[in-house]
């Protein structure tokens, strides 16, 4: 079922308790590094530390870096669904494709999405926060609007743009990661990988779906290389890892990178 990928490392640059500056210079610097991915998250909030403390908005940061950047892939890790119209998160998706489209090569946005869970973001935005059922029911509906939103634009999406879930519930979660996801990421452990994507690949025959171009993702943070072998033996082939500042600890990236070139040798 799996697509047997090189090992990529993705960076998730928490956008939170820096200056926007500060996260232009880490962006320019990991891309020069070699990352391949670099991710955000979407909220409106700190998710750690001073619970008022500087925060920026995730979309407005990516369509800045599809502009800065040259290389690299990048998206968030994740979108919150409930936070902007299915079409208009298409149009969005596909206008940032186009800014970081560089030269003859194609766009490099990846479509991170998730129903949402951070109540404080609803209630302080007027957004409905209705229960985890509804609105991974809505994400299931509203992804279907995406894809088809991207076949009616013009000008189209300069690719398909990948779209990566989140999340490892087993009834709706993982069902919509059968019916449209080339990404799927989590934070499972090794021992729970076969499971899971027994279950993927169980909905996926329900979907009437070929999985066989799934790329397997999992995040790094509090792991050590012993972890990240066993993902790896599992089929995980992009490792994600939180990257917070101000005082970016760069030595942690070299770290990985370096494991990742050396399962790629």
């Amino acid at each position: 079922m799996l697509l047997d990928t090189p090992v990529r490392l993705g960076v998730q640059i928490q956008p939170q308790h820096v200056q926007y500056s500060d996260i232009r210079d880490a962006v320019f610097r990991l891309e020069e590094m070699g990352v391949d991915i670099l991710f955000n998250w979407d909220h409106f909030f700190p998710l750690y530390g001073d619970p008022d403390g500087e925060h920026f908005e995730s979309w407005t940061m990516l369509a800045a870096w599809a502009e800065q950047t040259e290389r690299v892939e990048f998206g968030a890790l994740v979108n919150c669904n409930s936070y902007r119209g299915a079409d208009l998160q298409a149009d969005m998706a596909r206008t940032i494709d186009h800014i970081s489209k560089k030269g003859g090569d194609t766009g490099r946005f990846i479509f991170g999405t998730g129903s949402g869970w951070f109540q404080r973001d609803y209630d302080e935005y007027g957004y409905d926060f209705g229960t985890a059922g509804s609105r991974l029911n809505a994400l299931a509906t509203d992804l279907d609007r995406v894809v088809e939103r991207w076949g009616k634009l013009n000008p189209a999406p300069t690719r398909k743009i990948p779209v990566m879930i989140g999340g490892k519930g087993e009834q709706k979660t993982l069902r919509i990661v059968a019916r449209q996801a080339d990404i799927w990421h989590s934070f499972v452990t090794p021992d729970e990988l076969p499971h899971k994507l027994g279950v993927i690949e169980n909905w996926a025959g329900t979907e009437g779906r070929d999985l066989s171009g799934l790329v397997v993702s999992n995040e790094l943070k509090d792991r050590d290389e012993s972890v990240a072998d066993a993902l790896y033996d599992a089929g995980t082939r992009l490792f994600t890892l939180g990257f917070s500042g101000p005082d970016w600890d760069y030595s942690l990236i070299e770290r990985w990178l370096t494991w990742r070139d050396g399962k790629n040798a």
